[in-house]
């Protein structure tokens, strides 16, 4: 078990390359602002673009299936090993004199670099290769019924999030990815089963698993928030008011999900329960 562990330890935090890792401004890959931009601008652009003027070839849905069987499997891969890996990297970063480091990174003394930032940086180009979800929609042929505002607006501003994390070293962003990879170790574990044509029974406990992470998210930040006015202060505190932000009105927008979908259909249920 032990040799187990030293194993994943070092291809997931000791590998020279991780530990080793530094985000450098215009010289890490996608270190810039105008990176971030073209990224989304380009993102909105075609998935408008496709979505208004049916431009893509009709894929026989055999195809398509295996397609997203695929891309689904990797990124509950992917996300899985995010999620374990940065959990090791902010437990070994973590200073003895300093335990809360991945709530709190103390202000002015956290630079990016090291094997948390780098966990980071995979699941800040993770988040664009997700966008292959929006195209995997828009061939299905459900368009009006799948690709929704908030489907759109979560992609597209999740990958300036995770170039603020970076960019700003922003405290608390270690809990906040950790706990984003598991979620979606949990989604896209339902979707690639819903792609092998099984329906399970827990599609509703991802939207309820979407909702109490952004929950636990505020109520974690008030922790963070605490040592920071009580303290020497917390670094990136800018960039976790844009994520505050960003994580309350995606919140109110799948809530209003929530409601929509599952108790209106409750209410329909037990209006059919009573006329029958």
């Amino acid at each position: 078990m032990d040799t187990l562990y030293t194993t994943i330890h070092y291809w997931l935090v000791d590998h020279p390359i991780i530990s080793q890792y530094e985000w450098k401004p215009y010289q890490t890959p996608g270190a810039s602002p105008l990176f971030v931009a073209t990224t989304v601008v380009t993102y909105l652009t075609l998935t408008l673009s496709l979505h208004n003027f049916s431009l893509l070839p009709a894929i026989p849905s055999a195809a398509l299936r295996l397609i997203t069987a695929v891309h689904n499997l990797t990124l509950c891969l992917l996300s899985l090993l995010m999620a374990v890996g940065c959990a090791l990297s902010a437990a070994h970063q973590t200073p003895p004199h300093h335990r809360i480091w991945p709530i709190c990174f103390p202000a002015g003394q956290t630079p990016p670099r090291g094997p948390t930032f780098f966990w980071a940086h995979v699941f800040y180009f993770s988040k664009i290769l997700e966008f292959v979800d929006t195209l995997l929609i828009l061939l299905s042929g459900s368009r009006s019924r799948r690709l929704s505002f908030l489907h759109v607006y979560h992609h597209a501003v999740v990958v300036v999030m995770c170039y603020v994390w970076l960019a700003a070293s922003q405290s608390l962003f270690p809990v906040a990815l950790v706990t984003n990879a598991t979620v979606h170790v949990v989604m896209y574990g339902y979707y690639l089963v819903a792609a092998m044509g099984i329906r399970p029974w827990w599609k509703r406990l991802v939207t309820d698993f979407q909702i109490f992470q952004f929950v636990f998210s505020f109520l974690i930040s008030g922790w963070m928030m605490y040592h920071h006015f009580s303290g020497s202060g917390c670094d990136g505190i800018w960039g976790w008011c844009f994520n505050a932000v960003f994580n309350g009105s995606l919140l109110a927008l799948f809530v209003n999900f929530h409601l929509n979908n599952y108790a209106k259909k409750k209410r329909l249920d037990l209006d059919k329960d009573k006329t029958s």
